[in-house]
């Protein structure tokens, strides 16, 4: 099992083209933790803006009844990946992962493959 903070480091050493990774709570939109970002990119304060995306999302899903959970959602912007993973196991309900990738670096699949390796091993 792996805190926070090792699981956080985890996803930006082994996850290629990452360049900041958030454990979000998006019920309150605080970041439990972050590492990585830059002075022109504010991991907390986009962790907190894509809470309302999950929400959108789920509110959606509520209104049509789809039943399903949702593993992620992807954002695609010209030079970046934005992968927000629910967190579904040991206390994770409520949380998501939000990673931020290069998108000229980066290979979508396997991140999402890693992401799932390192939430399995995440206990909050």
């Amino acid at each position: 099992m792996a805190n926070t903070e090792t699981s956080l480091k985890e996803c930006l050493a082994s996850i290629e083209g990452a360049t900041g990774v958030a454990l979000v709570d998006y019920t309150s939109g605080m970041a439990l933790g972050t590492l990585g970002g830059s002075k022109s990119f504010d991991l907390s304060v986009a962790a907190a803006g894509n809470t309302d995306v999950v929400r959108a999302k789920m509110r959606t899903m509520e209104h049509l009844g789809l039943k399903g959970q949702i593993e992620d959602i992807l954002i695609t912007l010209s030079d970046q990946y934005h992968l927000i993973r629910l967190l579904s196991g040991r206390g994770g309900n409520g949380l998501f992962l939000y990673l931020v990738l290069d998108a000229k670096r980066s290979n979508l699949a396997m991140a999402r493959h890693q992401m799932k390796k390192i939430e399995e091993e995440l206990e909050v």
